[in-house]
């Protein structure tokens, strides 16, 4: 009789194992921003993506975009399972295109906005870039294109150009092409030694508080899926969670300021293509 209850638990056990594995996506994309340090992004997602895989016990396809305009694409076509999105991609992902954030993204103070310039130039403040040429990121950026138009806001300036990666900002700027190129600061500390020989400075950063970037699953995905993925995210063991950057059992990050941010700016998205680039809205003249 002892035999046979245990054989009945193993088989309910079994069952019950087999359903559990049923109810996980056979197989899901996760989406990341590689500003095209694919080989890098292979070797720092590589221990997570074998670890999804086998506790999925599917197939789990690193689908990396090339900037922050990519993402966006990739998130409005809900192209993507499961995303590691930076602030601004985050705020996009979860209140326009339904995205659920499950865990925060490691960030604090390097998450906040800077503006960069030459050495030896003469600016002191950004009234001084008035009339001038200036560098962006690319929209879906927190702190290389919102935040900056925000601070922007009331000039005018002669050129603006947006740098598919922040490596290309800081390029444009040692090669004079422009004056002053925005990113964040954890950026500018990655990426500055990338340029030699040439020596740059921080004009202006931004006392605006950034919001952690967010890991975010698909609202496509059940909700019992969406539920495997933050129960093995925060499971996986803390070298894992640390080698991509997020925080296990961390509170999710609010995104309604950096929104309000998106939402003030977006009406003179279209004049930074002008020349000169209007950054305020104009009044109707009757």
């Amino acid at each position: 009789m002892k035999f046979r209850c245990l054989y009945l638990v193993l088989i309910v056990f079994t069952l019950f194992g087999c359903q559990s594995r049923q109810q996980l996506p056979s197989r899901i994309t996760l989406g990341v921003v590689s500003f095209g340090e694919d080989e890098q992004l292979e070797e720092k997602y590589g221990e997570l993506k074998t670890y999804l895989e086998s506790e999925l016990n599917s197939i789990v396809e690193l689908e990396p975009a090339y900037n922050e305009r990519q993402a966006v694409a990739q998130i409005n076509d809900k192209g993507w399972d499961l995303v590691f999105a930076s602030p601004g991609l985050a705020a996009i992902a979860s209140q326009k295109s339904a995205y659920i954030p499950i865990l925060p993204l490691e960030g604090g103070l390097n998450n906040r906005s800077i503006f960069v310039v030459a050495q030896e130039s003469s600016f002191q403040n950004l009234s001084d870039l008035n009339g001038q040429s200036v560098a962006l990121g690319q929209p879906g950026s927190a702190t290389g294109y919102y935040f900056p138009l925000l601070n922007l806001y009331g000039l005018t300036l002669s050129n603006i150009r947006l740098a598919a990666t922040p490596k290309q900002a800081l390029q444009w700027l040692a090669q004079g092409e422009v004056v002053a190129a925005a990113m964040s600061l954890e950026q500018y500390n990655r990426y500055r030694a990338t340029v030699p020989e040439n020596k740059f400075r921080v004009l202006y950063q931004d006392d605006n508080s950034v919001p952690n970037g967010s890991v975010l699953v698909s609202n496509q995905l059940p909700q019992i899926e969406q539920e495997g993925l933050l129960r093995i995210l925060t499971s996986a063991p803390p070298m894992i969670s640390a080698s991509v950057g997020y925080i296990a059992n961390g509170e999710v990050p609010n995104y309604q300021e950096l929104i309000g941010v998106i939402d003030k700016v977006t009406p003179i998205t279209d004049n930074i293509q002008q020349q000169p680039a209007i950054l305020y809205e104009e009044e109707v003249k009757n």
